[in-house]
């Protein structure tokens, strides 16, 4: 049971990793540092919102609108954060 324990840890690692690539480049896009016109940076930028826009969409929908501010993101991360922390905590039980 703890390997299962494991493994899901890794998979919230690599989910709040893609996350925190999303942020910066959404800042660098924003900020014109790279730009869409390049086919890399495009497709990137394209997969990255395929594969967060479903759970994005879900957190958004229990937001209330906060004019251009997406706070998704932000909110992804914490529940992140707080999964792990209760899995950490509670993983003595599962050994």
């Amino acid at each position: 049971m703890l390997s299962l324990i494991q493994i899901f840890l890794l998979v919230l690692n690599v989910a709040q990793m893609i996350i925190i690539v999303h942020i910066i480049l959404s800042w660098l896009i924003n900020f014109q540092v790279i730009s869409l016109s390049s086919p890399l940076v495009a497709s990137i930028w394209d997969g990255l919102n395929r594969l967060l826009e479903p759970a994005y969409a879900r957190i958004r929908s229990f937001l209330p609108s906060m004019g251009g501010i997406d706070l998704a993101p932000l909110i992804a991360l914490l529940a992140i954060y707080a999964i792990r922390i209760i899995l950490i905590n509670n993983m003595a039980m599962f050994v």
